[in-house]
């Protein structure tokens, strides 16, 4: 994810170290763990889904940079699914696009949400590739969020995030990063494991049911956090608007809330979380979205076209109050819609 825009706006007590440009370091000469408060002077952060997670670990140790947890591909019309974490490096990095062109590949697909099997292929294509390449080769001055990705079904080694988390600390430097899962046990862990970076903890808001309790509503995802000690919670924007109280009662607890889904491509909705008080939104339209937060945060060039009873005096806003209404009207539709 990167972190290309904040904006000046009075958030307080915000946790997300991650908008920083470079850690402080202590005496022995390994940044720390920055106050968080200090994305509260830079107001809401937008970050862009790059459609990249830390899925996993090869077979043979390597932590490497993909979106799902299974490999798809085809041979002889037959199709093979296989776990990322089962594959050895070299296996791994032969699917899809080649770093060398004199390379054959192997065909890299995908499974859509209708069952259809498509060629994995986007505007840009470009090759698999480790956790080190990705630090190695992207501006150090672009923020990262790291998800950890694991099967559900699965018990995965200690060692595997422990090596995942070497590769960070051994070759993020000084780039602002924070770490994000779905999975409340690995949270934990990471937090244990390391405190240069902020954890989030992942959730789908109670859009989603799962076995594991912790993980079916924002308020506890917000325990979750409370309990391992993380730093914040990013929700599916539904859950938030389903459940508005939980912003205070995260920022009571000096906890960062962010959001993800699809509602955040549409600027008006990202307008209602400003007015909220959530500190950053995860988008795919990043230019749009950033230029519509940094039009939330212009000085007043005269009177305030919205009602007092928000507290928006000092602002302007490029909303009139008849659209603000309409989609305060709206929001309970769109929130009922699948993802």
């Amino acid at each position: 994810m990167a972190l290309p825009a904040t904006t000046p706006r009075a958030a307080a007590r915000c946790p997300i170290a991650a908008c920083a440009p470079t850690p402080p370091v202590t005496a022995g000469g390994r940044p720390r763990e920055l106050p968080f408060a200090l994305l509260a002077e830079r107001g809401m952060m937008v970050g862009g889904h790059r459609g990249m997670g830390m899925n996993a670990v090869t077979k043979d140790g390597c932590p490497v940079i993909f979106h799902d947890d299974f490999i798809l591909t085809q041979k002889t019309e037959v199709l093979y699914e296989m776990r990322v974490t089962d594959l050895l490096l070299e296996e791994f990095l032969s699917y899809g696009v080649q770093k060398e062109p004199h390379k054959v590949s192997k065909p890299l697909l995908r499974r859509m949400e209708d069952g259809r099997v498509l060629t994995w292929s986007t505007e840009e294509d470009d090759y698999l590739c480790t956790l080190q390449e990705v630090f190695e080769h992207v501006s150090p001055h672009l923020g990262f969020n790291i998800e950890l990705k694991f099967d559900d079904n699965i018990i995965y080694p200690s060692v595997n995030l422990n090596r995942a988390l070497q590769a960070v600390l051994q070759y993020a430097g000084n780039r602002p990063l924070f770490f994000s899962t779905f999975q409340p046990d690995a949270a934990r862990i990471t937090r244990e494991l390391q405190s240069v970076y902020p954890v989030l903890f992942l959730t789908e808001g109670g859009t989603a049911k799962h076995d594991d309790t912790r993980r079916n509503s924002l308020d506890n995802a917000i325990h979750v956090c409370q309990e391992y000690d993380l730093h914040g919670v990013v929700s599916e924007v539904r859950g938030v608007l389903k459940n508005p109280s939980a912003i205070l009662k995260a920022q009571e607890s000096n906890l960062a809330i962010l959001t993800y889904g699809q509602l955040n491509n549409v600027r008006e909705a990202v307008y209602v979380q400003y007015l909220m008080g959530v500190n950053g939104v995860i988008v795919d339209l990043v230019e749009e979205i950033s230029n519509a937060v940094a039009d939330f945060s212009k000085p007043d060039l005269g009177q305030s076209t919205f009602s007092n009873s928000v507290d928006i005096g000092r602002k302007h806003e490029s909303f009139s109050q008849q659209q603000l209404g309409f989609l305060l009207r709206l929001i309970p539709e769109l929130i009922q819609q699948p993802h």
